[in-house]
């Protein structure tokens, strides 16, 4: 397996994200692959390499700025907020990101989709939103709320939604908001609801936050990587 950090340039800042690759020189589909609010840390990294032990090549991308995890929580929240009221901004991220991804010599370009955690699910579904031809967008406890809602037709990417049942950050209205965005924008999607579920639910490393409702569940993870698995089978 092949592992390098790349360094680019996105929202005015210099972004450092990895790419990871199994061996050989023949074109494979790509994942972009989107961390956590707090920043780009050993959990996005893991889903790449995840991904890459399954014949894929994926970009663990970086949307803070350095490739750090963010240590101030005041700091990281504020930069969330800041994107939320700019959806174009979080497609531009998502767009840079992916624009890496598609630019490597293993890459097919023609087949690529993005997942992504918490704020980074919001990103992946911001660009399925904007049109960006993905062939699939998986969100992991991703808040599904928007600013800019799809409009009919504008979807290319089959869009699967993977959230907690008791997630604090994600209420049932914000569930019940997004299918009827996804049903109004003729979207091809997924909404999978976990029972007990909470915030962060495929993060080992959750409790380290010690926020209340931000919790590892280790089924949850594992029943969700097989939707995701599943849904690439189809499209990629």
């Amino acid at each position: 397996m092949k592992i390098r950090e790349i360094a680019y340039e996105a929202d005015g800042r210099q972004m450092l994200g990895t790419y990871v690759v199994g061996e050989g020189s023949h074109r494979r589909p790509g994942i972009l692959v989107a961390h956590e609010g707090p920043g780009l840390d050993d959990h996005a990294r893991s889903y790449a390499r995840r991904l890459a032990d399954l014949g894929y090549a994926a970009f663990a991308l970086d949307y803070h700025g350095g490739g750090k995890w963010l240590d101030d929580r005041s700091a990281m929240m504020a930069r969330i907020m800041e994107l939320m009221g700019a959806p174009e901004r979080i497609v531009a991220l998502g767009q840079a990101g992916l624009d890496v991804l598609a630019a490597q010599d293993e890459v097919d370009a023609a087949r690529v989709a993005a997942i992504g955690f918490c704020f980074g699910g919001t990103m992946a579904l911001h660009m399925a939103r904007a049109g960006i031809a993905l062939k699939a967008a998986v969100g992991f406890h991703s808040g599904l709320a928007t600013a800019a809602p799809a409009k009919q037709g504008a979807v290319k990417a089959k869009i699967l939604a993977l959230i907690g049942a008791d997630d604090p950050l994600i209420p049932p209205q914000q569930r019940s908001d997004f299918e009827a965005e996804m049903r109004a924008a003729a979207a091809d999607w997924q909404m999978v609801i976990y029972g007990g579920v909470q915030h962060s639910y495929t993060n080992p490393g959750a409790a380290r936050v010690n926020i209340p409702g931000i919790v590892y569940d280790e089924a949850a993870e594992r029943r969700a990587w097989t939707a995701m698995r599943n849904l690439f089978d189809d499209v990629l």
